[in-house]
């Protein structure tokens, strides 16, 4: 048990509207992802503090990825899985077709709304779990049991392959292609002096990725500040390398993730 969950966050007050009133977190994404949580974090009171721990970078296999995306255009899927808003960028800067014939699964509210925005379409969106794991249950159900479908995964690098896999034992023909790569950031001295020294009262993790940087740049994370997860997995991912994690989001947004510290921050008022 971390000195957070026995004694609390260090003391701050809680007004009211403002839970988080004079709590400073740490935004580990820029971006308008970034833009979005900092304006609802200042909402609740808190100083956002933005410092993005992970960028993106071009697949290592290009001419893969633009068969796959050409294929794509061409009508060669019945099915594209997105799992993240990043591939929805790449899909955007290849300036990728989705024809009308090909239908989308998207992991998470987040990735569906990218695609949106983006002029592309979702049909399948897990209602309950927003994994790879939430899709793979909810996949048979959206279609129709059907079996030999085929399907286009784009992926990054890093990510396990828990949806491909899962969709070939179905019995489904799958074509994993890695869409992106995922870097390291630096963050600057003065945010990676803050945190050690405990100025920074909440961090919030969103990926393991992100778990990664936040304990090699970071680490160890003071007792006394708050880790708050995006999810089971990413909860998983920090223990294994070696980051505490104190609070768990509901849901896998990042308005719950938000939720998560408010709730702990009232809970050690």
């Amino acid at each position: 048990m971390s000195e957070f969950e026995m004694t609390g966050a260090i003391g701050l007050p809680v007004h009211d509207g403002k839970p988080l009133a004079g709590w400073r977190v740490l935004v580990p994404r820029g971006g308008p992802w970034g833009d979005g949580v900092a304006a609802a974090l200042r909402a609740r009171g808190a100083t956002p503090v933005v410092a993005p721990m992970i960028n993106f970078a071009p697949t290592d296999d290009q001419p893969a990825l633009e068969a796959a995306l050409a294929k794509l255009a061409a009508g060669g899927f019945d099915w594209l899985t997105v799992t993240s808003a990043t591939t929805v960028d790449v899909l955007a800067s290849y300036g990728a077709v989705i024809p009308e014939t090909t239908k989308v699964a998207a992991v998470g509210e987040t990735t569906a709304a990218a695609l949106v925005a983006a002029g592309y379409h979702a049909d399948i969106v897990p209602s309950e779990d927003n994994s790879a794991r939430g899709l793979l249950e909810e996949w048979e159900a959206a279609t129709d049991g059907q079996r030999g479908l085929r399907i286009l995964a784009l992926r990054s690098a890093i990510a396990k392959q828990v949806l491909s896999i899962g969709l070939a034992r179905a019995g489904h023909h799958v074509e994993a292609v890695v869409a992106y790569r995922t870097i390291g950031v630096p963050v600057s001295p003065k945010v990676a002096a803050d945190v050690r020294a405990g100025r920074v009262n909440a961090v919030l993790v969103t990926s393991g990725s992100v778990a990664e940087q936040v304990q090699q740049q970071l680490g160890p994370i003071p007792e006394t500040t708050l880790v708050a997860a995006i999810g089971p997995q990413t909860k998983q991912d920090a223990a294994a390398v070696g980051l505490r994690v104190d609070v768990i989001a509901r849901e896998r947004t990042a308005e719950s993730l938000i939720d998560a510290v408010v709730e702990a921050a009232s809970a050690h008022a």
